[in-house]
């Protein structure tokens, strides 16, 4: 009997990362992008630490050469301090579907970054798959005014622009990654661009004197479970199955499964937040996805 290991486990990373998206949206609304991101890397990397200690034997990334430190360091201040930062302020003002939605530009982004610097071959049919994503995407954030006269944007420009640039950067954080991790531990090499995203954030929160609105998240019970359960599902099993996932799955069936986020995320935001949902918002979240199923497996 064939064994679907790796497709399984592309599927629970969905779901995951579907459940780590309403839990920070929820817990951003309450106590703030940089608070938010703040204390969920920290909780990520204590699940993290945990995690390796037992399988690498060892608690933190001291094996790492400077090269590993250097590149890795960079892509994570890049993916989780700016590009994290950009999306959960997307969570907040737009919510976790349509920024989630935005997201699915990550591997297009990422294809197109590889391309220019890494000099990686991409097809004809590599372009259409990302034409398909960036048109189911203007399907859902773009439509026509009631006069028909002109397109306008149905969701406000400032989250769609947070989740695009929370796109950006993490797509240039994988490229980043990507290079300064070679073949080296991936928990550990995350452990790094852990700490270095953190840093980044204390740097920030304390350049803005916002560290009394952290201590208030941290004393907000509410909101620290919801962290808790974003961050456990997110930085912690997300990661932890998305590697499972390409290791006994091809990384283009793997990839293409774990980008459903966008479908899967439609129920619960309607359920959990009462959001309404057009039938032109749906099939705009499906052809982005098809759009990275083509971009990953149609070569």
């Amino acid at each position: 009997m064939e064994s679907y290991t790796g497709e399984i486990a592309a599927l629970l990373t969905a779901l995951f990362w579907t459940i780590t998206a309403l839990a920070f949206e929820a817990a951003g609304k309450r106590v703030g992008s940089l608070s938010l991101n703040l204390i969920r890397l920290c909780i990520g990397f204590a699940f993290l630490t945990i995690f390796v200690s037992f399988f690498r034997g060892q608690a933190l990334p001291l094996d790492a050469t400077f090269h590993h430190w250097f590149w890795l360091s960079i892509s994570g201040v890049i993916g989780f301090t700016i590009g994290d930062f950009l999306l959960f302020k997307g969570f907040i003002l737009v919510g976790a579907r349509i920024s989630m939605l935005m997201m699915a530009l990550v591997p297009p982004l990422t294809a197109l970054i590889g391309w220019i610097v890494m000099g990686e071959t991409l097809t004809p049919t590599n372009f259409l798959g990302m034409a398909l994503v960036v048109g189911g995407i203007s399907l859902v954030v773009l439509e026509r005014s009631p006069d028909h006269k002109q397109v306008k944007l149905s969701h406000p420009l400032r989250g769609i622009l947070a989740a695009f640039g929370g796109a950006v950067g993490q797509a240039v954080g994988l490229v980043l990654s990507k290079y300064g991790m070679g073949d080296y531990d991936a928990f550990a090499a995350t452990q790094i661009r852990i700490i270095a995203g953190t840093l980044g954030f204390c740097v920030v929160v304390t350049l803005l004197g916002l560290w009394p609105r952290v201590g208030s998240a941290f004393r907000d019970k509410k909101a620290m479970g919801t962290m808790s359960l974003g961050s456990f599902f997110g930085p912690f099993l997300g990661v932890s199955f998305s590697l499972i996932a390409v290791k006994y799955a091809a990384t283009g069936v793997a990839a293409t499964i774990m980008a459903i986020v966008p479908v899967l995320i439609i129920p619960p935001s309607i359920i959990l937040f009462k959001e309404k949902v057009s039938l032109r918002e749906f099939v705009g979240a499906v052809v982005a996805v098809v759009g990275v199923a083509i971009l990953f497996l149609w070569k």
